[in-house]
């Protein structure tokens, strides 16, 4: 039995955000000098200052990299600028529970602008594209391997229902590249670019994202057709295989961890005569219990306002009403291509729904894989923050199985 580790926030979240921050160390999207002495100075608890402490370190490294540009060290300036996005991103995590919420939009777009940046420095350079979709576009990237010759594989890399586009380079594009995959990432609705500039929200039918994105896919040179393969994180452990029920050109993939019921991780919130008003439909009194249930604390009130922006409901009753649509329920079944379904210890938000979307596919036993991450090896917890090494090399190794 391993011994618990020491931990460096009493709060759970802004534990975990912190780990979130080591973990990108692994692929350079961070320094651990540099989180371990911003969350030195971050006071538990306190999100204001969360965001000075690591919006200080952004601008510091920022500032870093510039001056490494315009010196024409383009590695060091490629290198700073990732690091920057990653704090910058780091930052917005609790502005909604500071006084100044405001200032989420504005730091998100220094976020962007310093993963532009590294972009724009990467070798080969990382496109930035625009994928048709419904009458507009969503911003996407483009990331081109190096090895092999002749039709490459492809990964589209899904993200969750917070993060930016610099966690899918640490999450996927960065491992796949290693291997002689190419990969793409967007902002689908309801995720950065989508949400801040173009105010698209999330739906529950992701297959109606998916699939622009793979005729976008298709049309990229050099890609093999039969060798698509959809990675999803966090909240896209729900969209990835809500997609795959419908979009069958899929060839395989990857949901890290399985979501199945996508408002469980809500409704364990909130009191049973609550969840009654919810089943009848009785707003005015749900909205204000809610409303009183939040009155007193600044931190609860702030991640009920987090998480309700991307779905673009006015009231907490409407969004907790919409959830009832993001469930595999009644699609699961429907599931038939080869899928990796990661099963981490301690998950926190969905735990047990890993293994209970393994078990409803219908994928053949021989091309599905419910994956442990344990607490031994250090990979445990909602997205193996701190094992991104181990979780590719499962991952990954499975995929060139597969794919072949």
């Amino acid at each position: 039995m391993s011994k618990s580790r020491e931990k460096f926030f009493k709060d759970d979240d802004f534990e975990f955000l912190t780990e979130l921050a080591l973990g990108a160390t692994y692929y350079r999207g961070a320094d651990i000098g540099e989180c371990l002495s911003t969350v030195a100075r971050v006071k538990n608890g306190d999100a204001e200052s969360w965001f000075e402490e690591w919006s200080g370190t952004a601008d510091r490294i920022a500032a870093a990299a510039r001056e490494s540009e315009q010196g024409g060290h383009r590695v060091s300036a490629r290198d700073a600028w990732l690091r920057a996005a990653t704090y910058y991103d780091t930052a917005t995590f609790f502005l909604d529970s500071t006084d100044d919420p405001d200032r989420m939009k504005p730091t998100w777009e220094l976020h962007r602008h310093a993963w532009d940046a590294f972009a724009r420095l990467s070798d080969p350079r990382i496109e930035q594209v625009a994928i048709p979709y419904e009458g507009t576009e969503l911003e996407g990237y483009v990331f081109r391997s190096t090895a092999g010759e002749g039709p490459r594989p492809l990964v589209i890399l899904n993200n969750g229902s917070d993060g930016p586009v610099s966690a899918m380079w640490l999450q996927g594009a960065a491992a796949a590249l290693d291997r002689g995959y190419d990969a793409i990432t967007f902002d689908g609705p309801g995720e950065g670019a989508a949400l801040w500039r173009q105010g698209l929200y999330f739906r529950p039918d992701w297959e109606a994202v998916i699939t622009p994105v793979v005729d976008f896919a298709l049309g990229l040179e050099g890609i093999d057709p039969e060798r698509i393969a959809l990675h999803g994180v966090s909240q896209a452990g729900y969209w990835v295989p809500r997609a795959v029920a419908f979009e069958k050109r899929i060839a395989a993939a990857v949901a890290d961890p399985g979501v199945w019921d996508v408002g469980t991780s809500w409704l364990g919130h909130i009191s049973g005569s609550m969840k009654k008003q919810l089943e009848t439909g009785e707003s005015e009194k749900f909205n204000r219990n809610m409303s009183w249930a939040t009155r007193f604390s600044r931190a609860i009130r702030g991640s009920l306002a987090f998480r309700m922006r991307p779905y673009g409901e006015e009231t907490p009753f409407d969004v907790y009403r919409a959830l009832g649509d993001y469930t595999l329920d009644g699609v699961a079944e429907q599931i038939e291509c080869p899928i990796l379904i990661t099963n981490p210890e301690n998950e926190q938000f969905w735990p047990g729904q890993s293994a209970q979307l393994y078990e409803a596919v219908a994928t053949p036993e021989d091309r599905k894989a419910l994956v442990d991450f344990t607490a031994e090896e250090g990979a445990d917890s909602h997205c193996e923050p701190r094992a991104l090494g181990l979780r590719d090399q499962r991952v990954f190794d499975w995929l060139d199985e597969i794919l072949g």
